[in-house]
């Protein structure tokens, strides 16, 4: 019989592995929590210090362990590998961490093969590929955190020049979780207002030159990492919420659209790349995409993001 304790195992105790551990904790999604990191100590660590807080949060188990401790997951939640370094894009990681996948991906296999895969290093689309092709899992069943977190920051940046709530913003970020990653202006809206017709109502509009903010505003979030990284080192406490976001759709079933990074087919002429595009995401992972009306401009930069990943995946070795 199937258990009824959601679990999670986390592959990385690095500071986005640990830090959704906490915030996975604090929300109560999981019952039982695994950690899995070759440096055994850290990982230890890291589980001490997270059930030292369990008096003051919700019930859960939580404890370190090998990839045998992975049987019976619900969801492996990858975040293991090289961090991205100040200068360095998320495509310079790519043959490190595929190599490092090479030796994860068969060892999640042997222990959890009924479980959803999400991929969160980077390059994460590149890796969602990689993981889809040494598992031999469905592609419903792998996927990427793809740009769950450029929106997060897109919808923020746009609600902060609004002076309205992030969460009346409705707008995408998709393609790459990178540089060629693109905004989809066309279907941005504001409480159910495209957000053209929303901003004359705007008490700044008339001193406001919408579409050099609107182009300042995605260049703010593509460079968002860039920024952090160099200023702190690492970026963990938004995509560690990001996972959360996309944990939630998946142990509670709950029919979700966030754009994540999932093997497309036939979307706009693109073909066989894993990609950031809404998707409708449950238990059983990604149930289908959302094919996205786009406009001329933004259909010739999403074939441009699927097209620039494609070129870096054919020169790996999988």
């Amino acid at each position: 019989m199937k258990k009824s304790r959601p679990k999670v195992s986390i592959i990385g105790a690095g500071n986005v592995g640990s830090t959704y551990a906490f915030a996975l904790m604090t929300r109560g999604i999981a019952r039982e929590i695994v950690i899995v990191d070759r440096n055994e100590k850290k990982a230890m660590g890291e589980c001490m210090d997270l059930n030292h807080g369990l008096s003051l949060t919700f019930p859960a188990e939580i404890y370190y362990g090998d990839y045998k401790n992975c049987a019976d997951s619900d969801l492996v939640v990858i975040t293991a590998g090289a961090k991205q370094k100040p200068g360095q894009s998320r495509v310079d990681l790519v043959q490190a961490n595929t190599e490092i996948f090479k030796q994860i991906i068969p060892e999640v296999m042997k222990y959890a093969k009924n479980a959803v895969i999400l991929v969160v290093s980077n390059p994460v689309d590149i890796l969602t590929y990689a993981t889809l092709k040494i598992s031999g899992l469905p592609k419903n069943r792998v996927f990427g955190s793809g740009t769950v977190l450029d929106t997060s920051r897109f919808r923020y940046l746009i609600s902060e020049h609004c002076e309205v709530d992030p969460r009346n913003v409705h707008a995408y970020i998709i393609g790459e979780h990178g540089d060629t990653e693109l905004p989809v202006w066309s279907n941005a809206d504001i409480g159910g207002m495209k957000i053209e017709k929303y901003c004359p109502l705007c008490k700044n509009f008339n001193h406001c030159d919408q579409q050099k903010k609107l182009n300042g505003i995605f260049e703010e979030v593509k460079n968002a990492a860039y920024k952090i990284i160099d200023a702190k080192g690492a970026t963990y406490y938004a995509i560690a919420l990001a996972l959360v976001r996309i944990t939630e759709a998946v142990l509670r079933d709950e029919n979700s659209i966030l754009p994540v990074s999932t093997l497309i087919s036939d979307y706009h002429g693109v073909n066989d790349v894993c990609i950031g595009i809404p998707s409708l995401v449950n238990k059983s992972g990604v149930a289908h995409f959302l094919k996205l009306e786009l406009s001329g401009f933004e259909q010739e930069a999403f074939v441009h993001s699927a097209e620039t990943l494609k070129s870096v995946i054919a020169q790996i070795k999988l």
